[in-house]
C-alpha cells in the first residue's frame, strides 16, 4: 500500500493473507460529550475489521469537519488531532478495501457539501451493483465515464476516488436536492442498491445509520446514560463490543432493510425494504470480536461450541490441543473440553509485529510466519498434537504450521478447522481470494491433507457450524462455503477495481 508521501505499507506474512472484513463503522450522537474521543476508542474496538486506512468526522452543528488518513487508528490520530474535531456528532471509520484500492482518496468517511445537504458517510460491506448505480448520477456533475460490458455509460465520483462508497454518497446527496431532506433522499437511493451495507451517516444535525435488507454485516445500537430509560446520546456501531468500550448500553441490532435517525428528539425508525436476513456466518467464525454478541449469541460461545462439535465429528488420538492464536484459541478451548485431551499453548504471538513500512529482507520473507508465531519446543516435543485454527484459505499459513511443529518434534499433528471448508469468494464484504487461489476450491480433502504435510486433517461440518450459532439456517449466508449466493453478482460486478480507469 503507498501513502500519500510515497511510503509503502507491508504485510510481514507472505504466507496466506487471512480473510479480511471490510470495515468497521461507529457514530455517536451526545451533546456535551467529547465525541471525537469516543469516536477513536470506539474505532480501537473495531481496529480487527479495517487497517488500511481510519477516518473520523464531527459536526458542531453548522459545519461538519473530518480528518482521515492512511493507517492505523493509532497512528492517523493524537492528541492535537482529535482535540481540534469539536461538535456533538460523529462518524468514525476503519477501512480493508473491497472495491476501490487503498488510497488515501478512498478512505472513509467520505464526505459532499453542497447548498442543499452535506453529508459525511461510513460503509461496511460490498455494494453488488456498483456500475448500475455509477450509471445514475447526472451526467453535469464532471464525473469521469466509464464502459460497462453492456455499453452503458457508468460514472465514478471524482477522478481519484473509485469506491462503491463515493458513488452512494454522492447518489445520496444528489437525490437530496429533490427529496429535501437527508432521510428522504437516503430511503430513495437504498431500496436501489444491492449487496451488503451497513452504514453510519450523518448531516450537520442528525445521526443516521442504516443496514441492507439481507443485514450482511452487523450494525447495532446503544445509549449513553445512567440508564438506559434516560439516554443523554445515542451510539451505533458494527459490533457490540465497540459500544462496551465507550460505556455504551446495548438496545438492539439495526434490523434488515432499517433505517434509524438519532438526534434530540431520540431514536426515530424507517423501514425502506422487507427485510430477508443473511446474516454472514463467517462472523461467528472469524470476523466479529470473541467479546462481541450477534444476533443474541455470543461470539466467543459460539467458537467453544464451534470446538466442541469439531471434537465430536473429528477426534483424534493425540496428546495435546493447541490454538493457532488468537482466533483458533475458543475453538481450541472447546475442542479439548469435548475431548479429554489437554489444552495448551503451543505458539507464541509476536503482538508487535504486523504492519510496516520497512520493506523486510528476502532472508526474512522466507522465515515467513515465524515473524508472527513462534513455536513453544518444550511443549510440543515427543507429543502428537491437535493444532485448531478457524479456517483454511490458500492452505500456505497451515503448511507453515505444521512445518514448524515437526521441526519442533512433534511425534503427530493433526489439523482441525473451525469452518468447513471455504470453497467460493465473497462478494459481500470479504475479501477472499478468487476461487482459483482458495485451496478448497479446486483441491480435494486428501489433496489438502497432503499439500500441508499434517497426519490428518478435519473441518466442521457446516450443519454443526450452523446449529453452534443457535441461529435460524435460513437467516444465514454461507455462500463461501456452498456457492449459494443470496444476491446474485453481475461477473462485471465482482472484484475490488470494478469502478478503476482499466477494468
Amino acid at each position: 500500500m503507498v501513502k500519500p508521501d510515497g511510503r509503502l505499507t507491508l504485510d510481514l506474512d507472505p504466507y496466506d493473507r487471512p480473510p479480511r472484513d471490510a470495515c468497521g463503522v461507529f457514530g455517536v450522537w451526545s451533546p456535551g460529550e467529547d465525541v471525537a474521543k469516543l469516536a477513536y476508542f470506539g474505532l480501537q474496538a473495531l481496529q480487527h475489521r479495517g487497517q488500511e486506512s481510519a477516518g473520523i468526522a464531527v459536526s458542531d452543528g453548522r459545519r461538519i469537519v473530518v480528518h482521515k488518513e492512511m493507517g492505523l487508528v493509532a497512528q492517523v490520530f493524537d492528541e492535537p488531532s482529535l482535540t481540534a474535531l469539536r461538535g456533538d456528532i460523529a462518524v468514525a471509520h476503519c477501512r480493508y478495501s473491497t472495491t476501490g484500492a487503498p488510497v488515501w482518496a478512498n478512505a472513509q468517511p467520505t464526505f459532499r457539501s453542497t447548498p442543499m445537504a452535506s453529508v459525511a458517510l461510513g460503509h461496511n460491506g460490498n455494494l453488488t451493483n456498483t456500475r448500475e448505480l455509477a450509471a445514475m448520477l447526472p451526467a453535469d456533475n464532471s464525473l469521469r465515464t466509464l464502459s460497462s460490458p453492456e455499453g452503458a455509460t457508468s460514472r465514478t465520483p471524482r477522478i481519484d476516488a473509485t469506491s462503491d462508497t463515493d458513488v452512494l454518497t454522492e447518489l445520496i446527496v444528489d437525490s437530496a436536492a429533490t427529496a429535501g431532506t437527508l432521510a428522504d433522499a437516503a430511503a430513495s437511493i437504498l431500496p436501489r442498491v444491492r449487496g451488503a451495507y451497513s452504514l453510519v451517516f450523518m448531516d450537520e444535525n442528525t445521526l443516521y445509520a442504516a443496514r441492507d435488507p439481507q443485514g450482511f454485516r452487523p450494525l447495532v445500537l446503544g445509549s449513553l446514560g445512567p440508564q438506559p430509560g434516560s439516554p443523554r446520546g445515542w451510539v451505533v456501531a458494527s459490533e457490540t463490543a465497540a459500544l462496551d468500550i465507550v460505556g455504551a448500553t446495548f438496545v438492539r441490532e439495526v434490523q434488515p432493510g432499517e433505517m434509524i435517525a438519532m438526534d434530540e428528539r431520540g431514536v426515530q425508525s424507517r423501514i425502506f425494504a422487507e427485510a430477508a436476513p443473511k446474516v454472514c456466518l463467517f462472523e461467528y467464525v472469524y470476523l466479529a470480536r470473541p467479546d462481541t454478541a450477534i444476533g443474541g449469541q455470543g461470539v466467543h460461545a459460539t467458537r467453544v461450541q464451534i470446538g466442541r462439535t469439531l471434537a465430536a465429528e473429528h477426534p483424534a488420538d493425540a496428546d495435546l490441543v493447541i490454538p493457532v492464536p488468537e482466533s483458533g484459541t475458543p475453538a481450541a478451548i472447546g475442542y479439548a473440553e469435548a475431548s479429554g485431551i489437554p489444552y495448551g499453548l503451543g505458539f507464541v504471538k509476536n503482538s508487535y509485529v504486523g504492519r510496516t513500512f520497512i520493506q523486510p529482507s528476502q532472508t526474512i520473507r522466507q522465515r515467513g510466519i515465524r515473524l508472527k508465531l513462534s513455536p513453544l519446543r518444550d511443549m510440543i516435543a515427543g507429543k502428537r498434537v491437535v493444532v485448531v485454527d478457524d479456517s483454511i484459505v490458500r492452505g500456505n499459513t497451515q503448511r507453515a504450521i505444521v512445518g514448524m511443529l515437526r521441526e519442533s518434534g512433534a511425534r503427530a499433528v493433526h489439523v482441525r478447522i473451525a469452518s468447513p471448508p471455504v470453497k467460493w469468494p465473497c462478494f459481500y464484504g470479504i475479501d477472499f481470494a478468487t476461487r482459483e487461489e482458495l485451496i478448497a476450491g479446486h483441491s480435494t480433502l486428501d489433496e489438502i491433507l497432503k499439500s500441508i504435510g499434517a497426519d490428518s486433517l478435519g473441518y466442521v461440518s457446516l450443519d454443526g457450524l450452523i446449529a453452534a450459532t443457535q441461529q435460524q439456517p435460513g437467516s444465514l449466508c454461507r455462500a463461501c462455503f456452498d456457492g449459494h449466493y443470496p444476491v446474485p453478482v453481475a461477473e462485471h460486478e465482482r472484484g475490488k477495481d470494478v469502478l478503476e480507469p482499466t477494468h
